[in-house]
């Protein structure tokens, strides 16, 4: 079932196969992977991203059927006030006289009156403070906000949520389905003259580098990963110090490549270091730059201009090639 959907999924996204080998000897080539427990530490960070994005969808339905069903409370709450007010036959006068009868018949009655207030007290208004904060305060902003939406949002807003869950259960297989190719569709390659990495699957970053430029071989290894037995492998070739303003410096520099959580960091360090050293001792160079240079050499005449001297010197570049061509098998 995987391996069909991971077809899907590499199809869909036009990732590319698997990359070819670099320059080299093809008895050379040394393939290396990720290890296991990169993929398990990504696969785990997957999880709780997945978890804490349901959490969140179950968090924000629960405080939305219980804006919902407050607001239609507190509305009929507020309807059936603003209608016994209506209906009310007695008016602020009315109000204002019965008070006042009240207050003649309690004096005739023989009741002292109040004690007069100080001054400084008459002048200080009672303030009476309200506060509302926590999580009813949180729940009455929504609440307000419900209110004075019309009676038909709630029906779209229920829709938006149902699309919202929809979305998240049908990225569940295809973002598990990345995160699983991000490390299968990871290829580190050697030879004995150049090295190729190749990593990604929605973005495909593919890096390759020769002896002849490589500088520095680094391993380095955080807290996490000496707990999980990786490390990361740097190569950085001439050039990698200058990076371009606005650029990230490492992941995006195409003069610095990265063996990325690999569990014999150790191993392929001592190996580039090796057919490093082996590279430049044969003093051979990069075979690209000589086949151009006899290309050169071949084609250095004009061919209106040749003459028994011309042929002479095309001869004699054949032969060097021949000649380099057949130190570069011995050596190997």
């Amino acid at each position: 079932m995987y391996n069909r959907y991971s077809t899907f999924v590499l199809r869909w996204l036009k990732v590319p196969p698997e990359p070819h080998a670099p320059q080299g000897d093809p008895a050379s080539l040394r393939v290396f992977r990720a290890g296991k427990n990169f993929y398990r530490l990504r696969l785990f960070a997957w999880s709780v991203t997945q978890v804490l994005a349901f959490a969140g969808i179950v968090f924000w339905a629960f405080v939305f059927v219980s804006v919902e069903e407050t607001a239609r409370i507190e509305k009929a709450r507020r309807a059936a006030t603003a209608r016994a007010v209506a209906g009310h036959p007695a008016t602020l006068v009315e109000q204002a006289d019965q008070a006042l009868t009240a207050l003649k018949a309690t004096q005739q009655t023989g009741l002292k009156p109040a004690a007069p207030a100080a001054p400084n007290a008459a002048k200080k208004p009672v303030r009476r403070r309200v506060r509302v904060g926590g999580w009813d305060g949180f729940l009455q902003v929504f609440v307000e906000l419900a209110i004075m939406l019309p009676p038909w949002a709630f029906p779209i807003l229920w829709a938006l949520k149902i699309l919202g869950l929809t979305l998240y259960l049908l990225q569940l297989p295809l973002t598990y389905a990345i995160r699983r190719l991000d490390f299968e569709m990871r290829w580190y390659m050697v030879t004995d003259r150049s090295l190729r990495i190749r990593t990604g699957v929605a973005r495909v970053q593919e890096i390759t580098m020769s002896f002849a430029n490589l500088q520095q071989v680094e391993v380095s290894q955080g807290p996490l990963q000496r707990v999980l037995g990786l490390a990361d492998l740097k190569v950085q070739s001439a050039g990698g110090g200058d990076v371009a303003p606005g650029r990230q410096r490492h992941e995006d520099s195409l003069h610095i490549g990265y063996f990325h959580g690999v569990d014999n960091a150790h191993e392929i360090r001592d190996l580039i270091q090796e057919r490093l050293r082996r590279f430049r001792d044969s003093g051979l160079g990069d075979p690209e730059e000589m086949q151009r240079a006899a290309l050169a050499a071949v084609h250095v005449a004009p061919v209106e201009t040749a003459s028994s001297t011309d042929a002479d010197v095309l001869a004699a570049a054949r032969e060097l090639a021949a000649e380099a061509r057949a130190l570069r098998v011995a050596l190997n």
